[in-house]
């Protein structure tokens, strides 16, 4: 038996997979693991292996993939990797997140090198070898004692079938107990027949066991409680230890699925299977510093989201879990208001947003629905409600200051109007050569200096950040003066170019937009500094 000292000479690893349906939480239940894990003294990395042929999301309509998350490096990933780094203390970049499109453009560009001396490509055993390849080079990189590896999509499904021949290979090359097989699956409740059916489960083993993958664990979603008789069952057609069978019900909030595992002991399911020896935790942090604060909380507060992707709730998931971070922090139900921009620019500003406390305008791009976002803006600034704008949301205030406040009635982005009299928002000179969409942004962290006495410097608490942006349009210097004459104050800048990172208001009660996305550094137990005052400010000033 390995003790914690002697961890971290071999990397151990867990292939995560799912099957019946998709949308069940393997990224969750991923993440879960990996906090429940790490409370056990042990250095975990999650990774995620998403079987489309799009190098990566970037390009992607946030309608059919949901939010792009980005890395601290710069990697545009899927949004699981949110989950990855709010539940646990891994800091994921372009290791963490690979697709069939990386894959299989790795292995061409190796082809047409000559690398592999004129033998005949195929997918096995040269698509599978460059998938364990990645996989082992995200274990060096991070020096992780355990590799989580989501598997996207469900088995079954054609696109995914390289990714699960390499994850069974795997334990060939590695050795039995260096490897570990989750299944999540579904077991759904009929209520006419008021029945718990294990069928579905059978048949997904059943596929996954034909692809020569047999389970070691399987974690079982469901609505109703599954009773003995059930997980007999389910233990006995799909050959999986009793124990080993882990219920995952629905719950009230997401972060209750680690305590949930915690209490079906599945971290010593899987030490035990690694032969692990590990110091003792119970999670009671956790229970207490968030869970409790969201089941439990004192106060409640309205906050309207005005975006352009409203319908889908992927598409801005790490604000919304910002949010809960929050409200977390000052003991307090967030309440989302999800209002379409595109309504607002309809019907007016006031009709919808008059009974929230806090308004908050996120990122995306093309000129649909901005007018909305602007009116929603000018209703926040001339009302004086507690205001935050991420990304594109900045731009927006800036655009709705200098038509309104500075006079500049014609102020655009020339990403909406490229030949607008005032060109507020524009192209950096690098920016107007570039020709593919792909990857050619401002990406991942850069350094931001507060000026002294600002609300920022306030907020952060201190005078030098970093943050993670995505995006390509800035705001345009030559209309610095113009606006600091009329009160705006720009609070942050990027020093290396003089770019503006911040801008905020003066005898406002909260009033704030930032180019980059801090939504994807909050963490259920340390809430964004710029999302905790938002919230707080909002308390003091809400109409409920």
């Amino acid at each position: 038996m390995k003790v914690r000292d002697e961890v971290g000479t071999m990397a151990k690893y867990i292939f995560v997979t799912g099957g019946v349906i998709s949308s069940l939480g393997k990224g969750i239940a991923s993440a879960s693991i990996g906090k429940i894990l790490e409370s056990r003294g042990l250095k975990i990395t999650l990774m995620k292996l998403d079987p489309y042929i799009n190098v990566d999301p970037g390009t992607m309509n946030p309608y059919q993939h949901g939010e792009v998350y980005v890395t601290e490096d710069g990697a545009e990933t899927d949004l699981d990797l949110g989950h990855y780094e709010r539940f646990t203390n891994t800091h994921t970049s372009k290791f963490n997140n690979i697709t069939t499109g990386q894959i299989y453009n790795c292995v061409i560009t190796k082809e047409r090198h000559g690398d592999y001396l004129g033998k005949t490509i195929q997918v096995i055993p040269h698509i599978t070898d460059a998938i364990k390849d990645k996989i082992k080079e995200c274990a060096k990189v991070s020096k992780a004692d355990i590799v989580i590896i989501e598997v996207g999509g469900t088995v079954g499904d054609i696109e995914s079938l390289p990714f699960l021949e390499a994850a069974r290979q795997f334990r060939l090359d590695m050795g039995y107990d260096n490897v570990l097989y989750i299944h999540l699956t579904l077991v759904p409740y009929i209520k006419a027949a008021g029945e718990i059916k294990t069928k579905p489960t059978q048949h997904s083993v059943g596929t996954l066991r034909e692809i020569g993958i047999i389970p070691d664990v399987l974690i079982c979603r469901t609505e109703k409680p599954l009773n003995e008789s059930v997980k007999d069952k389910i233990s006995l057609f799909c050959n999986v230890k009793k124990e080993a069978v882990i219920e995952s019900p629905d719950v009230d909030s997401i972060y209750q699925i680690p305590l949930v595992f915690k209490k079906q002991i599945l971290d010593e399911i899987i030490l035990s299977h690694f032969k692990l020896i590990c110091k003792f935790s119970d999670l009671k942090d956790w229970e207490k510093n968030v869970v409790s604060r969201v089941l439990n909380p004192k106060s409640r507060v309205t906050i309207a989201v005005v975006g352009k992707y409203i319908e889908l709730q992927d598409a801005y998931k790490s604000i919304y879990e910002a949010l809960v971070h929050s409200g977390i922090a000052n003991d307090t139900k967030v309440e989302v208001k999800k209002i379409d921009s595109e309504t607002i620019q309809k019907y007016g500003a006031e009709k919808f947003l008059k009974d929230v406390s806090g308004i908050l305008v996120p990122g995306g791009f093309g000129y649909r629905g901005i007018e909305g976002k602007i009116k929603a803006i000018g209703f926040a600034r001339q009302n004086k409600i507690p205001f935050l704008g991420l990304c594109l949301g900045m731009q927006c205030a800036v655009i709705e200051f200098s038509r309104n406040v500075c006079g500049l009635k014609d102020a655009n982005s020339t990403e909406f109007k490229p030949k607008t009299k005032y060109p507020v928002i524009s192209l950096l000179v690098e920016q107007k050569k570039i020709k593919d969409l792909g990857g050619t942004m401002r990406l991942g962290a850069y350094p931001c200096k507060i000026k002294n006495n600002t609300l920022a410097s306030k907020t952060y608490g201190r005078n030098f950040i970093q943050e993670r942006h995505r995006h390509r349009y800035e705001f345009n210097n030559q209309y610095r003066k113009i606006f600091e004459r009329k009160g705006m104050v720009f609070s942050g800048v990027y020093p290396k170019k003089n770019l503006v990172e911040i801008v905020e208001l003066k005898n406002h009660p909260y009033f704030i937009a930032v180019q980059f996305h801090p939504e994807f550094k909050s963490k259920p137990d340390k809430a964004h500094p710029l999302f905790r005052e938002f919230i707080k400010a909002a308390l003091v000033t809400r109409k409920e």
